[in-house]
């Protein structure tokens, strides 16, 4: 696997996507970048970064988490490397080199991807296929769009790895009820939610589970062979 500058920072939604990232570097020996949880959401994202203390030009971050299926084509589990982010008919890209070089060290198991960020949950799989085909986006998160925007006008390299945890076929609850102001989940909406719609519930937490164990093994991947120049 070759080397990369080093990665200093890896951004991750706080709560189970930050965990599972952190068991995936607990084993690593040597260097292990700083990983820092972040706000679920465009707007408690832009103001947490806009706080942040902990970047400089020149360095690499690396954005991790789970994201949802806007095509028959990725399934739940499956390992996404974003090439870019739209959000309301703008496009932010990913660092090129940088993408370029994670892509090289784990090709045989992650696939470029364009993204879509949305300022809610897209819940609906109808939704889903139709932005999907509307827009030629292939997943959906959150946050991708408002960090490259804050990133790239920093001169910060910035690349995305996600793993798919619902698809495209079936509707998800509808949790952005659930999602606080300043970006946290609040448990008894959420669990108003998941009563309301128990079947989808159910399939939303399978999937979660297995992309959570999915990004666990692919951070242990990526910095098991990791050496800074």
């Amino acid at each position: 696997m070759p080397n990369f500058l080093p990665i200093n920072t890896i951004l991750v939604p706080q709560g189970a996507e930050y965990k599972a990232v952190c068991r995936g570097l607990s084993g690593v020996t040597g260097f292990i970048p700083t990983v820092v949880a972040i706000p679920v959401g465009m707007k408690p994202l832009l103001k947490y970064l806009q706080q942040g203390q902990f970047l400089t030009p020149k360095s690499r971050v690396l954005i991790m988490g789970i994201c949802g299926s806007l095509s028959d084509r990725y399934r739940v589990g499956d390992i996404v490397l974003y090439q870019d982010c739209i959000y309301q008919g703008k496009r932010q890209e990913c660092d090129r080199p940088f993408t370029a070089q994670l892509h090289s060290s784990i090709s045989d198991k992650v696939t470029l991807v364009k993204s879509l960020t949305s300022d809610r949950v897209i819940w609906s799989a109808a939704e889903k296929r139709h932005l999907g085909e509307t827009l030629a986006a292939d997943v959906v998160d959150m946050e991708g769009f408002t960090a490259l925007e804050f990133f790239n006008a920093a001169g910060v390299a910035v690349a995305m790895l996600r793993v798919v945890s619902d698809d495209c076929q079936h509707n998800i609850p509808d949790l952005t009820p659930a999602i606080n102001s300043d970006g946290s989940l609040n448990p008894f909406p959420l669990a108003m939610e998941m009563l309301r719609q128990p079947l989808a519930a159910t399939r939303l937490i399978r999937g979660s589970l297995t992309a959570l164990k999915v990004l666990e093994q692919v951070t242990n991947l990526l910095f098991s062979g990791y050496s800074p120049k």
